[in-house]
């Protein structure tokens, strides 16, 4: 299949990316950052500097590269775990107005699959609300949320310890994603 992955540079589109490629997968690497276009070659991907805030840009990329399946792995979150609290309103915003500007761009592009990346645990506040409307918006077209674990491992929030469940292995998670290509539409948790 044709992926528009969307967050391929973040910390699971990284182990992700070069999985989908392994398989026989064509993966259309997005990201905001025309830095990280080497990267994205290197895993195999084929880079497209995009920002999911740009609605017309976004459409014209995603009716451009044709896919078969848009796969949202977008978070705006700190590389400093300390700072998430400094973030929660541009992650809930990636949430809401990524999520509708990703949904919208592949009804443009005729593309029936969409994957979402969501959270298996309990969020408060606006932090929850905007997990409720992303994942609504996903269930109403018929895509597939996929609620990962905290993640662990290289390159995380927790690159030794695990933590408190709902958690999972960054790299288990990007496998026992592309092996939910075939979901159907609903909710996947992906935990240990």
């Amino acid at each position: 299949m044709k992926i528009f992955l969307a967050g391929a540079t973040g910390v699971l589109g990284r182990r992700l990316t070069p999985l989908l490629v392994a398989q026989g997968h064509v993966v259309v690497g997005m990201t905001r950052a025309a830095e990280r276009c080497a990267l994205l070659t290197d895993l195999g991907a084929q880079p497209l500097v995009c920002d999911v805030y740009d609605v017309a840009a976004l459409h014209a990329a995603i009716v451009a590269a044709a896919p078969d399946v848009v796969m949202h792995q977008l978070t705006d979150l700190p590389d400093d775990v300390t700072e998430i609290g400094r973030f929660a309103a541009a992650n809930a915003r990636i949430r809401r107005e990524g999520t509708k500007n990703l949904l919208s761009a592949a009804v443009a592009a005729n593309v029936h699959r969409f994957f979402a990346q969501s959270v298996a645990w309990q969020l408060v506040g606006d932090a929850g609300e905007a997990v409720a409307d992303m994942e609504t918006m996903v269930l109403a077209s018929r895509g597939v949320v996929l609620r990962y674990g905290q993640f662990y491992g290289p390159g995380t929030y927790h690159p030794v310890a695990q933590p408190p469940s709902p958690s999972i292995h960054i790299d288990d998670a990007a496998t026992r994603t592309c092996a939910a290509l075939d979901a159907t539409s609903g909710i996947l948790a992906i935990t240990d």
